[in-house]
C-alpha cells in the first residue's frame, strides 16, 4: 500500500525541482525468462522482469501525481495526491480549500502532464487567471512560464538505479533493504511471496486484497466475506492458502517452492507453474464464501460469538485451514466437520496452541494428516480428536486450567473459554433472566449491556481489606458477567451486604438460583468467604464449568440454541436501507433523538464522541457536520455514518440507521 503522507510527496517534488539528491532506486531481477506470462486463462500480461526493492513510495508518488491516478492506502481507501505549485517563488504545497481559491497557485500540478489538455493551454489559463487578479509585467510572465516549464520537465528527471542479480536470495535482499531504508521497515517471507504472486499471478493477489477489503463492511447488495470474527489481511489468508494448497506452514519453504527451484537449485519454469496452479486451486477454496461462512458456524458451535472472544487470530486462521483440508481433501460431511473443528478450535484457543512457534506447530499438525489417503473422512477426524484428547487431559482440567485462571488478563484464553462455556450451556447473566449469549451477540451494538463486575468490589477491597494491587483486584475469579444496571446498584458494597439484598430483590426461584451459582462458579457461601479462599475455590469451579461445556461439544445431540448471526444485513438490521431519504433533523423532530444526544462510534477502532445540536447537526470538537457520513469522514472512518454512529437513548445505544428505518416505516 501507499503509506506516504501527501507532505512527503510534496518534499519529493520540491527536492527534484531544486536539483537536490533524492536517492537511487534499487531493483531485483526476477530471473523470469523473456516473454514469460502470468498464469491463468486468456491473454495474460508478461511477468515482471524486475521488482522494486527500494523506491516504491517515490515511484508511486511520481506516477500518482503526474497521471492523476488515485493511490490505495493500508485501510483500502482510494485517495488522490493533489499537489499545488506557486511559480512566483517556486513553492510546493499540499492542495487545500484555501489554495484552491488562490490564483497564485496552480492547484493541481497533474494537469501539466495531461496530454488531453496540453501544457501550453494550462500555462495560458493560469496566466489569464492570475492577470485577472493583478496585472503582470512581461518579465514576470516569462518567469512564471519558465517555472512551469521547469516543473513539467521533471518527467525527464534522471534517477540512478541499482539492479540486484536474480542469483541473490530473498534473505540477502531483505538485509540490503533494511540497511538502506531509513524507515527500517522489516520485510518478511509473506512480503516476498505476495510480491512473487504479483509477478506470476497478479490476478490472485488482487483477489486476496479485494476479499480482505470486502470483509471490513457488510454488503447490502450481495453475499460478502464480512463477519464478526476477523478482518483478515492478505498475508494472513496467504498462510491458509499455503497450508491448503502446498501442505506447508513454513513460508520460507513455500517461497522456495513457488520460485520453482529443482533438486539442483536451478529455477524450473515448469515446476513453478505447477506450484502456482496448486496455489490457485487452493485460493479458490479459501475465498469461497460458502466455506468461509460455514467455518464461522464452527466458532458459533464452540460458543465463541465474535472478535472480542478471539485471543489468537492464528488459531482462527489455522483452524480454517484444517476445516478446508477436511472438507476439500477428505470429504468430511459438514455436520461432522463442524463438530470436529469446534472441538479443535476450543482446545487450540484454550491452550494457546498457536501462540509460540506458530509455523512449527502448524507444520506438526499438517504432518498428522500426510499419511491419510484422499477421502479418508474417519482418518481425518480421528487424527484431530486424538490430539484434542491428548491435550485436554484430566490433569489439564484439574491443575493446569485453574492455574491459568490465576490471572487478570482481559484477553486470557482461559477467561474467553469460560465465557464460551456459558454460551454453550445457555447460561443466564448473573441475577438476571437474560441469556449471556444474547448480550454477547456481536450484531447488537449497544455498549452498556453486560459488564464484567467485581464480585468483591474494588473500593471494598482497597478500603476494608487493604488490597490495592490492580492485578489482585482484577483477578479473573473476582469478575462475573452482570447487567449494567445491576452493576451500578451494587456499587462498592461488601458481598455480605449486597448479595442478600440482590437475592431478595430479584426473587429468583431456587432451582434457577442453583443453576446460576453453578454456571457462575459461585460456592453457596461465597459472600462470607475470605477473598483469597474465594478466588481459589472459584477457579476450580470455573474450570469445571469449562470442562462440562467442552463435554457438550462431544455430545452428538448438542446444537447451539441461538440463531446464527446474519453476515448480510436485512432490511430491519442495523444497516437497513430506508425507503426514502431521511435527515437527522427529522429524527429530532420525531423525538427519536434529542438536542444533546451523545453519539459514539459502533467500531472499536474509533473512540471519538459527538453530540447532536438543536438543528440536527453533529458537533465534533466544535465543528458542525450536516450529515452522519460527513461526521464519520471527519473522524477518519470514511464509512456510512448512519451505520457508524450509535445514539444514546433511554433504551440504550441504538444505531442511527435503526432510528432512521423506524421513522421511514412510520411515514
Amino acid at each position: 500500500p501507499y503509506v506516504w503522507e501527501p507532505a512527503k510527496a510534496r518534499e519529493l517534488f520540491d527536492s527534484m525541482y531544486k536539483g537536490f539528491p533524492v536517492g537511487y532506486l534499487l531493483f531485483w531481477e526476477t530471473g523470469v525468462e523473456a516473454g514469460a506470462r502470468q498464469i491463468g486463462e486468456g491473454n495474460k500480461p508478461e511477468a515482471a522482469r524486475r521488482l522494486i526493492v527500494d523506491g516504491q513510495q517515490r515511484l508511486t508518488s511520481l506516477f500518482a501525481v503526474m497521471t492523476g491516478t488515485p493511490v490505495l492506502r493500508e485501510d483500502y481507501r482510494s485517495t488522490r495526491i493533489r499537489l499545488a505549485f506557486r511559480p512566483a517563488d517556486a513553492t510546493f504545497a499540499v492542495t487545500d480549500a484555501a489554495i484552491e481559491k488562490d490564483p497564485e497557485y496552480l492547484p493541481d500540478i497533474s494537469v501539466l502532464w495531461d496530454s488531453a489538455t496540453g501544457r501550453r493551454k494550462v500555462i495560458r489559463d493560469f496566466l489569464a487567471r492570475l492577470n485577472s487578479k493583478r496585472p503582470l509585467l512581461e518579465a514576470e510572465e516569462d518567469q512564471i512560464q519558465d517555472a512551469l516549464d521547469h516543473l513539467h520537465d521533471l518527467e525527464s528527471y534522471p534517477f540512478k538505479g541499482v539492479v540486484l542479480s536474480s542469483d541473490i536470495d530473498e534473505e540477502q535482499v531483505a538485509e540490503i533493504f533494511v540497511r538502506i531504508n531509513s524507515e527500517g521497515v522489516k520485510l518478511d517471507q509473506a512480503d516476498f511471496i505476495l510480491t512473487l504472486t504479483s509477478v506470476f499471478w497478479d490476478e490472485g493477489r488482487r483477489a486476496l486484497e479485494d476479499f480482505c477489503r470486502a470483509s471490513r463492511l457488510p454488503s447490502l447488495h450481495a453475499a460478502s466475506p464480512f463477519n464478526w470474527y476477523i478482518k483478515p489481511k492478505p498475508p494472513q489468508l496467504l498462510r491458509v492458502v499455503a497450508a491448503v494448497g502446498l501442505d506447508s506452514a513454513v513460508l520460507k519453504q513455500v517461497y522456495a517452492a513457488l520460485r520453482g527451484r529443482d533438486t539442483t537449485g536451478k529455477l524450473s519454469p515448469a515446476r513453478r507453474e505447477e506450484r502456482f496452479a496448486r496455489l490457485q486451486q487452493a485460493q479458490e477454496h479459501v475465498l469461497d464464501l460458502k466455506h468461509w461462512h460455514e467455518f464461522f458456524l464452527c466458532l458459533e458451535h464452540a460458543g465463541f460469538r465474535g472478535e472480542k472472544m478471539i485471543s489468537s487470530q492464528n488459531t482462527l486462521l489455522y483452524s480454517y485451514a484444517l476445516w478446508l483440508i477436511g472438507r476439500v481433501h477428505y470429504a468430511v460431511p459438514i455436520d461432522q466437520l463442524r463438530s470436529t473443528i469446534a472441538r479443535w478450535f476450543f482446545m487450540a484457543q484454550l491452550t494457546g496452541r498457536y501462540s509460540g512457534s506458530v509455523e512449527t506447530q502448524m507444520e506438526q499438525d499438517l504432518a498428522l494428516l500426510r499419511d491419510l489417503k484422499p477421502g479418508d473422512t474417519r482418518g481425518f477426524t480421528t487424527a484431530l480428536d486424538r490430539v484434542v484428547r491428548e491435550t485436554l487431559t484430566s490433569d489439564f482440567w484439574s491443575i493446569t486450567l485453574p492455574n491459568a485462571l490465576n490471572s487478570s488478563a482481559a484477553k486470557s484464553p482461559a477467561l474467553l473459554a469460560y465465557i464460551a462455556a456459558l454460551n454453550i450451556l445457555d447460561a443466564d447473566v448473573l441475577l438476571s433472566t437474560t441469556k449471556v449469549r444474547t448480550r454477547l451477540d456481536p450484531a447488537i451494538l449497544a455498549r452498556k449491556g453486560v459488564e464484567r463486575h467485581h464480585l468483591f468490589p474494588r473500593k471494598y477491597l482497597q478500603k476494608a481489606l487493604g488490597i490495592t494491587h490492580t492485578a489482585r483486584i482484577n483477578q479473573i475469579a473476582n469478575m462475573a458477567l452482570l447487567e449494567w444496571t445491576d452493576n451500578i446498584a451494587i456499587s462498592d458494597q461488601a458481598p455480605t451486604d449486597y448479595w442478600p439484598q440482590q437475592l431478595a430483590a430479584k426473587r429468583i426461584p431456587p432451582e434457577a438460583l442453583a443453576r446460576q451459582l453453578y454456571l457462575h462458579a459461585l460456592p453457596e457461601d461465597w459472600s462470607s468467604m475470605g477473598f483469597e479462599s474465594f478466588l481459589s475455590a472459584r477457579r476450580t469451579l470455573m474450570a469445571q464449568v469449562i470442562r462440562d461445556a467442552f463435554l457438550q461439544l462431544e455430545n452428538a445431540a448438542y446444537r447451539p440454541v441461538y440463531q446464527v448471526t446474519a453476515t448480510v444485513p436485512t432490511q430491519r438490521s442495523t444497516s437497513a436501507v430506508p425507503s426514502r431519504r431521511v435527515k437527522l433533523s427529522e429524527l429530532l423532530d420525531a423525538g427519536l433523538i434529542n438536542e444533546g444526544t451523545v453519539l459514539t462510534p459502533a467500531w472499536e477502532d474509533y473512540d471519538q464522541t459527538a453530540v447532536v445540536d438543536d438543528q440536527g447537526r453533529i458537533i465534533i470538537d466544535g465543528q458542525a457536520h450536516d450529515t452522519p457520513s460527513g461526521a464519520a469522514n471527519a473522524v477518519g472512518a470514511g464509512a456510512n455514518g448512519w451505520t457508524f454512529w450509535l445514539a444514546d437513548t433511554p433504551e440504550g445505544q441504538v444505531p442511527l440507521d435503526a432510528l432512521r428505518a423506524s421513522l421511514s416505516e412510520e411515514s
